[in-house]
């Protein structure tokens, strides 16, 4: 018994940060695993997209801080359409942010925000592929 309890919690232990660095998104998809964000892990400029700070994200651009950059295999306007940030994806987008770049697991920013249910960024994303 003792040696199946020590076998079940190391099987535990050893599937944890597996189960934790796969981030499903809340709609349910569980075809893609999307990018589970570390502070340590991903540069400024995407942590203030994640946060929403736009006003710090207008001061990076104007700074000189590039826009099509990738941070853990993805563009800073990958990181505005999966968190749904429409107001700094259009920032982006006025500062030139390239939204034909896929991620490094192969994924569109159109496919990014399908699979995050934004779906006022991927009206934005749309309008802007079609102008």
């Amino acid at each position: 018994m003792r040696k199946t309890i020590l076998i079940a919690a190391a099987a535990f232990m050893l599937a944890a940060p597996a189960m934790m660095a796969n981030h499903h998104n809340t709609n349910g998809n569980s075809n893609v695993n999307l990018i589970s964000i570390k502070n340590s892990e991903i540069n400024s400029f995407c942590m203030a997209i994640v946060k929403g700070d736009l006003d710090l994200v207008k001061k990076l651009i104007a700074m000189g801080e590039d826009v099509n950059q990738k941070s853990l295999g993805m563009t800073p306007a990958m990181f505005a359409a999966r968190y749904n940030k429409v107001e700094i994806l259009k920032v982006l987008i006025a500062n030139e942010a390239d939204l034909n770049i896929k991620s490094n697991r192969g994924h569109s920013i159109v496919q990014i925000a399908q699979f995050s249910n934004a779906k006022e960024a991927l009206e934005v994303i749309n309008a802007e592929m079609q102008s």
